[in-house]
């Protein structure tokens, strides 16, 4: 199983998810270029389209999600603070690869935190 997950920042929440690079060799090939598009599907089943892209120039590609990922967070309502993971089954031939993204709410006890909580969509 191929995943990350991350704590959310501000910056993940009003710009752009930024991905870790070693994440990048789990989704589809970039083909030479700069972006890929690909889905994932929530655990209610509706499929999300995002948009990957690393830098063009330098040697640091720094990925990140942008197309999708912005109505991604208002529908989930996401904040600062939440974790969000995407993941795929590495036995899937790769013309097959579903990608599916889960996200948690921070849970704080008197300011502190406890846990992340499963959001749960109506």
């Amino acid at each position: 199983m191929a995943s990350f997950s991350k704590i959310l920042r501000p910056t993940d929440i009003c710009k752009r998810l930024s991905v870790p690079t070693k994440y990048l060799k789990s989704l589809p090939s970039f083909g030479g270029g700069h972006a890929v598009d690909f889905q994932a599907v929530d655990d209610k089943g509706h499929v999300w389209p995002f948009k990957c892209s690393v830098r063009k120039k330098g040697r640091y590609p720094k990925p990140v999600l942008s197309k999708g990922w912005l109505p991604f967070v208002a529908s989930k309502n996401l904040k600062a603070g939440d974790k969000v993971r995407f993941y795929r089954d590495k036995n899937k031939p790769a013309a097959k690869r579903v990608y599916k993204v889960r996200v948690a709410k921070e849970v704080r006890i008197f300011g502190v935190i406890f846990g992340y909580a499963p959001i749960l969509s109506p």
